[in-house]
């Protein structure tokens, strides 16, 4: 059997984090794929000769030797159990219990914390850009992020589970809208922050956005 067939779409700009999710996981499990980019922001994926998923019209989109899929933590999910280890690397824990907990975070990451994503764009983390204070509703989103990030940290390892897992980086990115910013986050969670940053397959997605 020959290599699979992987393409990973992405926006244009490089600058989804859902989008540096899957590539990071790609990476992380070492498997060989294709990188494609749709306009988002000309409208690009909306018009009906774009060979994107037709359902969501939505990236990541990922499209392994034929079967679509989006959503970023169930594409990692799909990846970690179809290229399974020990043949290719693990992006989540061995623990059930661990993976599990993994999954909430990644979860709780992409569906609260609203204020934070609104007021920090990932422009600041992939393009530099500086945004004004945070609302007090931000304030409160960044209180939160930081009582829930610390207490998962409170082991003091530099990774969630001991070992890195796809959490990690999903974890770091959000801690870095804000340290990237230069708002004011605990020593702790801003030293976690940079040195998962470091981690070369995110290294890799970075270098994507600053060469566009």
């Amino acid at each position: 059997m020959g290599e699979p067939a992987i393409t990973l779409w992405s926006d244009a700009d490089f600058f989804s984090p859902y989008v540096m999710s899957v590539y990071v996981t790609l990476h992380e499990k070492g498997l060989p794929f294709t990188l494609k980019t749709v306009d988002l922001n000309g409208g690009e994926h909306l018009r009906p000769e774009w060979r994107g998923y037709h359902l969501s019209r939505r990236v990541p989109l990922l499209e392994v030797d034929g079967f679509e899929l989006t959503e970023s933590s169930a594409i990692s999910e799909y990846l970690e159990e179809r290229f399974a280890p020990p043949e290719w690397e693990r992006v989540y824990p061995h623990d059930i219990q661990k993976r599990a907990r993994a999954r909430q975070i990644q979860a709780w990451l992409r569906s609260d914390l609203m204020p934070i994503r609104e007021e920090r764009s990932t422009d600041v983390i992939f393009a530099g850009v500086k945004k004004p204070p945070l609302s007090e509703a931000g304030q409160r989103s960044a209180e939160k992020l930081f009582t829930i990030a610390g207490a998962l940290l409170a082991h003091a390892n530099p990774n969630l589970f001991g070992e890195w897992c796809i959490a990690d980086a999903d974890l770091a990115l959000m801690l870095n809208r804000l340290v990237l910013n230069g708002d004011e986050v605990p020593e702790r969670l801003a030293d976690y922050a940079a040195f998962q940053w470091q981690r070369s397959s995110v290294q890799r997605y970075i270098a994507l956005s600053a060469a566009r």
